[in-house]
């Protein structure tokens, strides 16, 4: 066995023995408990980058880590194949969709192999393969049938030079990406998704995320954004119309000094056409189209607005309060338009003082009177009714009562429960997607694909030039067909699915990838669902988790499926960066994977990624630390080779550890403080870096071992070896193979038992006590663990340094003892 580590040939060597053993397939064992680790699986973009390294390499320690613990692991892989991206490089290339998006299939599955990521490769899917987009469409036809999916008009980004549809990542500035044309908006009859339905559910079912980051349960309560409240009626002066607005405050309502619309709300241009008004309101609407809904409400935004020229009445002052239009109010929230009460909302507040409006107190603290004159910020808490007529001296809840049913009483109001969260649109105007299995029929109308025609399969022969109407509507073979109700000639839906209906159940088809008769066995499903562990970026928190969530609810009430909730834990890693900032060919600050692995192996790219940072935070890319990653590897193999022919035939089984002495006992602690330590950092907190530094203690521990013992314990060292390259085993997968097979093994060393430590090993027979005097460290001693107090006290005394500070005209004052930590000594 050589004294340098040749990564390549072995890397290669045990990549291809795992493939040829089929070592990481996986089957239903009702014996074995089940562990389901799943990674976000990646769009086909071409080439791995950083990011794809480190996901995949946490989401791998944890497979092979719990396969060794005994469980029956499910790991597969796939592909997020439709999308944008593909079509997009059909114009810039020249080249099919189809085409491009298999060939980068092909690449980056040979890339993730090169890692030595342990798949089970069976069970791969790729969402643009009608095999598989034939049961997207299937789900569709069930959201169909139980009133789900439904087709009304809805605003779409149009762009008049391509005379085509646009996403939103293709506008840019305001205008097309492709021609810089400006983008107008236009409505068209689209697909949606009754998610809405499910809104209360998703956030009840939030107690059963508890192994989910705090932060993104938060984030995806705030999208749900559910509030109740009532709906007031404001009649509009001099207009037979009437202002509808959604609040949580209607105890505030006597504090409304103006009424705020959403640029695109219906009523600004009936009240502005013809007006003085007109063109400044119109000017500043435009402008607010082109601005996206998060940066125009930031709370760091500066507010901006428009006096419209109308009023609005407040039904409970009859006073008339004018009527703007501003940037902060959003269409897709409520219906569009607020009342404003700037005294106890905070961008109201801003808004009020920028355009010297109103500021009307009526809600202060019990014992302290406030007026709108003095205030500096919005008072939001909660306080005593005040300037409120018959709410007068009530407190917040209960004015929230009594004004809620006066209202209803009096048909001025209704309460409601509001969402934030907006029903899924999911028709995309684009080729490179599902084909939506709808067929429109003259006579029939809107008729589903019957089941036993799915799947409704993408042509191929299409012309994509990024002009004009959807790719799939000038293919006529594709368009026309006849309607299964009446046979007469009809037309087929020719928009396609949004890519998140693809992502939104790909991890219950991994059950059972290569079912053709349905859509999964639900034997299987429930066997393996819900996912035990899923890795991925913060990025996707909201809507591709949120999605996840309620296509599984909708197919546990199908009854194929008993899981209400996909994923059991959740760990969102944090991004790779380089220089500060995001690796992107933009910044130059690009590292390319295979230029790592070709230049220092896979398991240093995997191990430095692994250890550099914890998980869940951002990791900055450094050099000198993959460097030393590739130092540390060399240092496990140079001392199992030195003592590989001594250790291969030990039998640990017959290890004495009666009459250890003092530097045997360090090593044997350092042993099982290992286990320990890796053990607990993989099985519950996920800190792979803590764990690595764990097994580089062990390995230093043995190096010290090794140069200090008078005479060498060889059964100790076989122990400790062996039991470092099990620990690194999920880490470090090429290398530890290698080095276990070297040690005369035959299994692989990824079906080894995950050793177990003996708390009893970890009793330390001495423990260091810090001596101190007046709190400065002055020596150290070493003790047995259950020393008396009074011993300790006498032994420290004792000790030499201390007697230095003991002289003639100094006094020993006071001796503070903390237990198995410090002696303190106050001399004077």
């Amino acid at each position: 066995m050589g004294d340098s580590y040749d990564f390549t040939n072995i890397e290669e060597k045990w990549q291809q023995y795992w493939e040829e053993e089929q070592l990481f397939e996986t089957e239903l064992d009702p014996d074995k408990p089940k562990h389901y680790t799943l990674e976000m699986f990646p769009y086909p973009s071409g080439n791995l980058h950083m990011g794809h390294v480190r996901v995949y390499s946490i989401g791998d320690v944890i497979a092979r880590f719990k396969r060794m613990q005994g469980y029956n692991v499910l790991h597969p892989m796939g592909w997020d194949s439709f999308g944008l991206p593909a079509e997009n490089a059909a114009i810039e290339r020249d080249i099919h969709p189809n085409s491009w998006t298999w060939d980068n299939i092909a690449n980056m599955k040979k890339q993730l192999k090169s890692l030595g990521l342990s798949y089970d490769w069976n069970r791969e899917v790729a969402t643009c393969h009608p095999d598989y987009y034939k049961w997207t469409q299937w789900l569709f036809l069930q959201l169909y049938k139980e009133d789900l999916a439904y087709k009304q008009e809805s605003a779409v980004n149009w762009c008049p030079g391509c005379e085509t549809v646009l996403a939103n990542e293709q506008v840019v500035n305001g205008g097309c990406e492709r021609c810089d044309t400006e983008v107008e908006e236009k409505n068209l009859a689209q697909w949606f998704f009754k998610i809405t339905e499910y809104a209360d559910e998703l956030l009840e079912d939030h107690e059963l995320l508890d192994d989910w980051p705090d932060r993104v349960k938060t984030m995806q309560q705030n999208w749900i954004g559910r509030s109740e409240g009532v709906e007031i009626k404001f009649p509009i002066d001099g207009l037979d119309e009437e202002l509808e607005v959604f609040t949580t405050r209607p105890d505030t309502v006597y504090g409304a000094t103006y009424m705020v619309l959403a640029p695109e709300h219906p009523l600004v241009e009936e009240l502005t056409s013809g007006t003085e008004q007109e063109e400044e309101v119109m000017d500043f609407v435009s402008e607010m189209k082109e601005k996206d809904d998060e940066e125009r409400t930031s709370q760091e935004s500066e507010k901006r607005g428009v006096f419209t020229g109308g009023y609005a009445v407040n039904p409970m002052t009859e006073e008339r309060i004018p009527i703007l239009v501003a940037n902060y109010v959003l269409m897709s929230y409520g219906t569009g338009a607020i009342m404003a009460v700037p005294a106890h909302d905070q961008r109201d507040f801003d808004f009020a003082k920028k355009y010297d409006l109103d500021i009307r107190v009526v809600v202060q603290p019990e014992d302290e009177e406030m007026s709108g004159d003095t205030l500096e910020e919005a008072y939001t808490d909660d306080g005593v009714i005040v300037n409120s007529g018959m709410l007068n001296g009530l407190d917040t809840d209960e004015a929230f009562d009594k004004i809620a049913d006066y209202m209803e009483e009096n048909n001025i109001g209704n309460k409601e429960i509001n969402y934030r969260l907006r029903d899924w649109l999911v028709s995309r105007q684009r080729y490179w997607g599902t084909p939506i299995p709808i067929i429109y029929c003259d006579e029939c109308g809107a008729v589903p694909v019957p089941e036993e025609e799915l799947p409704v399969e993408l042509p191929t022969d299409v012309e994509i030039t990024g002009h004009g109407q959807s790719p799939l509507a000038q293919v006529d073979e594709f368009v026309n067909t006849t309607c299964p109700e009446c046979g007469k000639a009809a037309q087929r839906e020719t928009d396609t699915m949004d890519t998140f209906v693809d992502s939104s159940w790909y991890f219950l088809r991994y059950t059972d990838s290569g079912n053709e008769e349905e859509i999964f066995d639900s034997k299987k499903a429930n066997y393996w669902m819900n996912v035990d562990q899923y890795v991925g970026g913060i990025e996707h928190a909201i809507l591709h988790l949120l999605y996840a969530r309620f296509f599984m609810k909708f197919i546990s009430d199908l009854g194929i499926a008993d899981a209400k909730e996909p994923f059991e834990r959740l760990l969102a890693q944090g991004m790779v960066l380089k220089d500060g900032a995001k690796m992107s060919k933009s910044k130059g600050n690009v590292v390319d994977p295979l230029e790592i692995i070709d230049n220092y192996g896979a398991d240093t790219a995997r191990l430095f990624m692994l250890f550099a940072a914890p998980p869940q935070k951002d990791l900055e890319w450094d050099d000198e630390g993959v460097k030393g990653a590739s130092r540390f590897l060399d240092r496990v193999w140079r001392v199992t080779a030195e003592y590989t022919d001594q250790i291969k035939e030990i039998d640990l089984d017959n290890l004495q550890i009666d009459n250890l002495d003092k530097s045997e006992k360090e090593l044997y602690r350092s042993v099982h403080l290992a286990i320990k330590d890796v053990t607990e950092d993989l099985d519950n907190r996920k800190q792979f870096n803590t764990a690595i530094s764990s097994i580089m203690e062990l390995i230093n521990s043995l190096y010290q071992y090794r140069d200090q013992a008078a005479e060498e314990n060889i059964e100790l060292i076989a122990l400790a070896v062996k039991t470092a390259i099990l620990l690194l085993s999920p880490f470090a997968p090429h290398i530890t193979e290698e080095l276990w097979s070297k040690l005369g093994q035959s299994e692989s060393v990824h079906c080894q038992e995950w050793p177990e430590y003996k708390e009893e090993a970890l009793k330390k027979d001495e423990i260091t006590i810090v001596v101190q005097i007046n709190g400065n460290v002055r020596d150290r001693v070493e003790v047995a663990p259950n020393i008396e107090e009074e011993e300790l006290k006498e032994l420290v005394l004792a000790q030499d340094k201390v007697q230095d500070y003991l002289t003639e005209d100094k006094e020993l004052v006071k001796t503070i003892v903390v237990p198995k930590k410090l002696v303190n000594l106050v001399i004077q």
